[in-house]
């Protein structure tokens, strides 16, 4: 028996695989403007958007983990180095995989088909 129960996926999770999303777009952007010479002041505008989304995203990651609907681990995967590049991976195994949750949205939805 778990102490806690396992995570089971709701509105929270969702928002939180969308903003992940946008946020991967904004570093993905960050990185390019960054590498391409010239683009000082979209290097700053983007630094600063990734830097205020990543703190956003986080909370909100912690947020889902604190109502159950995430697990800690997608929260750890996010605190990496690589940051929304982890949460958007991590989202990816948890919708593939299910680890960590209760009751993964592939394995529901499979399961409602084979009804």
């Amino acid at each position: 028996m778990d102490a806690l129960p396992r995570p089971t996926p709701g509105p929270t999770f969702r928002l939180v695989k969308w903003f992940s999303w946008i946020e991967l777009g904004i570093f993905s952007l960050l990185i390019l403007f960054w590498l391409v010479p010239g683009f000082e002041t979209e290097t700053m505008l983007f630094g600063w958007a990734h830097g205020l989304g990543f703190i956003a995203l986080c909370l909100l990651i912690w947020v889902a983990a604190v109502k159950r609907e995430a697990p800690y681990t997608l929260l750890a995967a996010t605190l990496t180095p690589v940051g929304p590049v982890g949460s958007v991976v991590g989202i990816e195994l948890i919708e593939r995989k299910g680890w960590g949750i209760a009751d993964p949205p592939a394995r529901a939805q499979k399961a409602v088909n084979s009804l």
